[in-house]
């Protein structure tokens, strides 16, 4: 009688018309010793499926992945912190040094001890200046012409 049931649960097992607790009396079947001969060929696939449901993984695999990605990160943190820490030191250098470079500028205020180099670098500032102001006026003297011409068309 139950070599009867077990052909009939399986013909509802291959159609997919069998319940859970159908299906965990195939797999009880197939794990036994006893199989019929006939059914032999079917005991290799409620096998697997026992098998498959165990788990593959350890904890203790889990653990050393957690471990890695920790370490991982606590390393990275570091390596962060130190180039931070650098950019700011190189950046307070930089600044520092600047800083001395104005200072060192404002104390000299352009005074000279000798009078001829005086007054060769006063004359040197003022071409610089008159040279540029020549350009202003010559800019102005077109503006001049303009107004000329324009008093000559529209006479007021």
């Amino acid at each position: 009688m139950e070599l009867n049931n077990i052909e009939n649960l399986l013909e509802k097992y291959f159609q997919g018309e069998t319940s859970t607790a159908e299906e965990k009396k195939l797999k009880e079947y197939f794990s036994s010793p006893d199989v019929a001969q006939h059914l032999e060929q079917y005991k290799p696939l409620f096998a697997y499926f026992s098998q498959a449901r165990e788990p593959e993984y350890t904890n203790d695999i889990m653990l050393t992945n957690s471990r890695t990605t920790k370490r991982k990160k606590a390393w990275l943190s570091i390596a962060a912190a130190a180039v931070l820490l650098i950019g700011i030191g190189t950046f307070f250098y930089v600044s520092e040094d600047s800083t001395q470079t104005a200072v060192a500028s404002q104390t000299e205020l352009g005074t000279y001890d000798d009078p001829e180099e005086a007054l060769k670098a006063t004359q040197k500032a003022l071409a610089l200046l008159s040279n540029n102001v020549n350009v202003g006026i010559e800019s102005v003297q077109y503006i001049n012409e303009y107004e000329k011409s324009k008093n000559k068309i529209f006479k007021q």
